[in-house]
């Protein structure tokens, strides 16, 4: 089970790790559509952006600090939903069906984001008691008692 979750935790941070590598390689193309979307400091958001995306994928990969990661992810995410994706104020049906499907996609991903935070959060708090391997966590039941020692 414990090589499912591994392989889990990088399918999830594959679409991050992807984008935020676009962010700065792509400086200019995705400094043109934030400054599109009227973000202050377009080119800064980008590149600042990129950066949280990278290395919360790395720090969720290596199990380093993934409570802050996902959380880190979680606000990104509903960030860029509300600011790039309002799917309100389209009027041409392909692009208000694009940016409705690009809002919900953000907002799943940061609820998984926080899952991972909480998953992280309690797997930490369960190993700074001490109680890692005595017995389960109940807001995750058994998972959390089979596999602490993916996060720490």
């Amino acid at each position: 089970m414990s090589l499912i979750l591994e392989l889990a935790r990088i399918a999830f941070v594959l679409l991050f790790l992807s984008s935020g590598l676009n962010h700065l390689t792509k400086l200019e193309a995705m400094t043109g559509y934030a400054t599109y979307k009227k973000l202050p400091a377009a080119k800064l958001g980008v590149v600042l952006s990129g950066i949280l995306l990278i290395l919360s994928s790395i720090a969720i990969v290596i199990g380093l600090w993934v409570d802050l990661a996902g959380l880190a992810l979680a606000i990104f995410l509903v960030l860029a939903a509300f600011i790039f994706h309002g799917f309100w104020a389209e009027t041409d049906a392909t692009a208000k069906m694009n940016e409705t499907i690009a809002f919900f996609k953000d907002l799943s991903l940061a609820g998984a984001s926080i899952m991972t935070y909480g998953y992280a959060h309690a797997a930490y708090k369960m190993w700074e008691t001490g109680n890692q391997l005595h017995q389960p966590i109940k807001i995750f039941g058994w998972a959390i008692y089979q596999h602490i020692a993916l996060f720490h």
